[in-house]
């Protein structure tokens, strides 16, 4: 039954005019509600949002809360929900429409190929909220804020822009710290929780993913880093 759902999901979100699929990785193109190509790269904000706000991205957004609760908290800012799993992209993306939530998109996609749909320094910002930890050390070139990903951030950041990364967990907050130090780029806040410090804006308390509610239940922490690649 929730096999069923689940393709339930993914049939619906492609009908959805606020989201874009990528369905082959050796094919990096976008899919609309209609089923067509579409090139956006270079043309979110004058052919999508019709507007010159600043865009923000939110990678493995998951069902969407941060995008979404960002977007209801600024709406003179654009915000755009990454992750690849069309049935968690779902959530989020149903809720825009029906809130009518003009300055939210979602595009479905791997990660690793966000350079492809966005063009250099075309994002103002990035947010990476509780991202998989992938706990093995073998693993760690997976994680969203490893030397790899970074350098595709390099790609579509605009100079000054601001990565955010709030978790709950001590191994991506660690690594993240590190991988920081190694390429020697400017962070500018650090905090290794996020109840206790002063200061901090009130949206990183405010607005809560699904599993940010089961770490807080369980009494972990939430850490976040704010940092820029401007080295």
């Amino acid at each position: 039954m929730a096999g069923k759902r689940k393709l339930e999901k993914f049939a619906m979100v492609s009908t959805f005019p606020n989201t874009f699929q990528n369905f082959r990785w050796e094919d990096p193109v976008l899919i609309n509600n209609k089923q067509e190509e579409i090139d956006l790269c270079s043309k979110w904000r004058e052919e999508y949002f019709n507007n010159d706000h600043p865009i923000v991205i939110e990678l493995a957004c998951g069902y969407g809360e941060y995008t979404i609760g960002l977007a209801e908290r600024y709406p003179q800012k654009s915000f755009i929900g990454v992750d690849i799993k069309g049935n968690r992209v779902y959530q989020g993306a149903k809720y825009a429409l029906e809130n009518k939530l003009e300055n939210v998109a979602f595009l479905r996609t791997d990660i690793r190929q966000i350079h492809h749909f966005f063009a250099e320094e075309e994002v103002d910002e990035i947010w990476i909220t509780f991202p998989d930890p992938f706990r093995k050390k073998r693993q760690a070139k997976n994680r969203l804020t490893s030397a790899g990903f970074i350098d595709r951030y390099r790609k579509i950041l605009k100079k000054g822009g601001l990565i955010h990364v709030k978790s709950d967990s001590d191994i991506i907050y660690e690594y993240t710290r590190e991988v920081l130090d190694e390429l020697k780029l400017p962070v500018f806040i650090d905090c290794n929780d996020i109840d206790k410090a002063e200061g901090l804006d009130p949206v990183l308390k405010e607005i809560q993913t699904r599993y940010e509610k089961i770490h807080r239940q369980l009494r972990q922490t939430i850490k976040y880093i704010q940092f820029g690649l401007d080295s």
